[in-house]
């Protein structure tokens, strides 16, 4: 069965209608246009916004039936009595074209992207040069993807040589970080995940390997804010460094992870990150990679992190990678199953599954899996879009 378009629009007031309808494709949002007679009542109370033409609101004898997400629209600014027709319908806000168009333009986006709960957004961190952060956060978007989640791999990372060589997607069309980077303001996110990159089910911004600026802060807000619209899993692969669009990231953050293999030098080199990302994460937890002198668990001790696992041996992992196999992506192998578990662990199950019959085992029955398990990350701490 077909949904029903997001917007409804009512008004018979043709210069009116040509503006809706032009902020409604500019949103990529579909809209169903009703003349001359009521709405039916599926489609009144089922429209996920009501864009009421204020011709239609004056013609009206007895109010509708009162709902959320209607907005009264007009054009004559000197016309003081359209607020008590926006009364009368239960409007949540009058507004005036054109003046009011980017006000209108950012409520029909919503409309459209807010459906659902916003992403989660994870942020890989390294303790030091060669943690494997990127390596995590490319196998935690890849398990995410499996698991059924809408998932976008953000690479904020300009120094990292571009995420899209671990995936095997630098020869992949689509728009890279160059194109974002003096970003500003609001995006409509599905028009920016339908020009990505898309490979093995995640949609991927990344860097390039040519010299460019790096983005601002606003752009990193804009494009966090838009991917966190689309719902499901937002997997950022971060530096170690604090320069504005990194710092903007790290405050965005809903789970952060601090990759620290389990040796004395890396734990020292880590505590400066662990302290200043501290400060912008609400949720910092440690991510340990075996190491021949300290368990996961000391490190946690040292570093003063609640341990969210310890990755299993990687020693499989780079001849995959030099032959283009995308880290984690054996779901069967220990790092998959890894990465698997700290998904089902952090992520709630998407719409429509009671579960997630590819987690592992031991992931779905509460057991440790791979690692000690952590205290789950809970979905009632999610920051709201």
């Amino acid at each position: 069965m077909t949904s029903p378009p997001p917007v409804l629009v009512l008004t018979e007031d043709e210069a009116l209608l040509d503006d809706l309808l032009r902020l409604c494709a500019a949103a990529n949002a579909p809209a169903e246009v009703v003349h001359g007679h009521e709405p039916a009542a599926t489609a009144w109370t089922t429209a996920r916004l009501v864009l009421v033409g204020d011709d239609w609101a004056l013609a009206r004898e007895q109010p509708p039936v009162r709902r959320p997400g209607v907005v009264l629209v007009g054009h004559n600014l000197d016309d003081h009595t359209i607020w008590q027709r926006g009364v009368a319908i239960g409007a949540e806000a009058v507004l005036h074209l054109p003046d009011a168009e980017k006000v209108l333009a950012d409520r029909i986006a919503d409309a459209v992207e807010t459906a659902g709960d916003p992403a989660l957004t994870i942020g890989v961190i390294p303790g030091r040069g060669g943690a494997g952060a990127s390596t995590l956060a490319a196998a935690l978007a890849l398990a995410a993807a499996r698991a059924g989640h809408p998932t976008t791999l953000v690479d904020g990372d300009p120094g990292s040589g571009g995420i899209d060589l671990l995936l095997g997607a630098e020869r992949t069309d689509g728009p890279r970080w160059p194109d974002f980077v003096t970003t500003r303001g609001r995006m409509s996110w599905a028009a920016v995940a339908e020009a990505l990159p898309r490979v093995h089910g995640v949609s991927m911004l990344s860097w390039t390997r040519a010299a460019g600026r790096h983005p601002t802060g606003e752009a990193m807000a804009s494009v966090l804010a838009a991917a966190r619209r689309g719902g499901g899993a937002v997997v950022v692969d971060l530096p170690r460094g604090t320069d504005e669009a990194t710092t903007t990231a790290l405050s965005r953050l809903d789970l952060g992870l601090l990759v620290v293999p389990g040796d004395l030098r890396s734990v020292a080199a880590a505590r400066i990150t662990a302290t200043t990302a501290g400060r912008l994460v609400r949720d910092l937890r440690l991510v340990v990679r075996p190491g021949a002198a300290l368990p996961a668990t000391e490190v946690s001790r040292l570093l003063g992190l609640p341990l969210a696992g310890e990755i299993p041996d990687q020693r499989r992992l780079c001849p995959a990678a030099d032959a283009g196999e995308p880290p984690g992506r054996d779901a069967t192998a220990p790092f998959g199953r890894f990465c698997e578990a700290l998904v089902h662990r952090t992520l709630p199950a998407p719409a429509g599954r009671a579960g997630n019959p590819s987690a592992p085992r031991a992931a779905r029955s509460g057991e440790a899996g791979p690692a000690a398990a952590p205290a789950p990350f809970l979905p009632t701490q999610r920051r709201r879009a």
